[in-house]
């Protein structure tokens, strides 16, 4: 069957690989549609890997060597095991994060956590493939409204919904999401029905912020025009934001979250710099202002979430950059993703 594999820095190749094989009793095989990229494929493509084990074991997967990427996608189940619960022709859509459900961190419900956590697609074979197999548990049907463009963004989704949830983020609140392309963008729509008081999209790409204004956003800034602290602070009466999302992995937009967030404020941070950042803490410190890391979702429980927030909302639809074929995923997807043209969540045509 045809797939995405990756090789090892700069190599990523369309190429013909082994059929998945059966599934096990609690597995699903799917014949994958649509899958989508993000900023961690783009940079285990331009500067990895990182993540991805090509020259090691991964703890938790097990694997090792060149591997089919995709960890959002969504397929129809051409197989089921015996005890997986889905039936042969269902449209789901795989939470691509698998648990071990035994440890103390499952225990306690927060299965991203788990102490042997791997992603499909990350650690393991994942969805950018005719064919994967994929634990029914992360499993989710899609609503018969929901495209397979829209569900191909449902994982990613997911991830936004988590990120929100951790930063307590609620109603009558101020908010800033700093960085507003694919995760971003999607934190502005999943944020737009919590009833914030203020909802500030910041970037430096304008067409990112005009999407963030559709989606929900109520003020934007250009980073590259405008001191964001001094701007949120002034749309926020001289008091600072409840809470900052820094989705960008900007190097020096931590400090800025921190400068821009109100006294005992929150700064959430989503997106993962490639090289480690300088943060003021001593701020940070001396206003009680709370950092908070995020990762992944929480598959129970924020899978659902963003597929009723797909079919309910047209969060996709402003959302999307582009769809494109898997033979141009390369020069179409991860060189425009890793070089700041594009202005959304690209979906690439798995079946074409």
């Amino acid at each position: 069957m045809r797939a995405a594999v990756y090789h090892g820095r700069q190599d990523l190749r369309i190429e013909s690989v082994p059929d998945p094989g059966e599934p096990g009793d609690r597995d699903l095989k799917l014949a994958v549609s649509r899958a989508a990229i993000c900023g961690t494929d783009s940079s285990e493509f331009t500067s990895g890997p990182r993540m991805i084990p090509l020259d090691r074991t991964h703890p938790g997967s097990g694997y090792s060597g060149p591997m089919v990427i995709g960890h959002e996608f969504v397929g129809e189940v051409t197989e089921a095991g015996s005890a997986a619960g889905f039936s042969a022709g269902d449209r789901v859509v795989s939470g691509a994060g698998v648990s071990c459900g035994e440890c103390a961190w499952c225990r306690r419900g927060e299965t991203n956590l788990c102490a042997r956590y791997y992603t499909l697609g990350l650690n393991a074979d994942g969805g950018m493939a005719e064919a994967v197999i994929t634990p029914a548990g992360i499993c989710h049907l899609v609503p018969s409204g929901v495209s397979d463009e829209d569900a191909a963004m449902t994982q990613p989704l997911a991830v936004a919904i988590h990120a929100l949830d951790k930063g307590g983020a609620g109603s009558g609140e101020s908010a800033v999401i700093i960085g507003v392309g694919g995760i971003g963008a999607l934190m502005v729509g999943a944020a737009a029905s919590r009833g914030f008081k203020d909802l500030i999209a910041v970037d430096i790409d304008p067409v990112r912020l005009e999407s963030a204004a559709a989606l929900g956003a109520t003020e934007t800034i250009d980073a590259r025009k405008e001191d964001v602290a001094a701007v949120v602070r002034e749309i926020t009466r001289d008091v600072g934001a409840d809470v900052v999302f820094e989705a960008s992995g900007a190097a020096n937009m931590a400090s800025v979250g921190v400068s821009a967030s109100r006294n005992g404020g929150r700064v959430v941070i989503v997106g993962h710099p490639t090289a480690p950042t300088e943060v003021n803490l001593a701020d940070a410190g001396l206003r009680e202002v709370d950092l908070i890391g995020t990762v992944a979702h929480i598959c129970g429980s924020d899978i659902p979430a963003a597929l009723a927030l797909l079919e309910g909302t047209p969060i996709a639809r402003h959302v999307l950059d582009r769809v494109i074929p898997i033979e141009n995923l390369v020069a179409d997807g991860l060189v425009p993703l890793s070089t700041g043209q594009a202005t959304g969540k690209i979906v690439v045509d798995v079946r074409s």
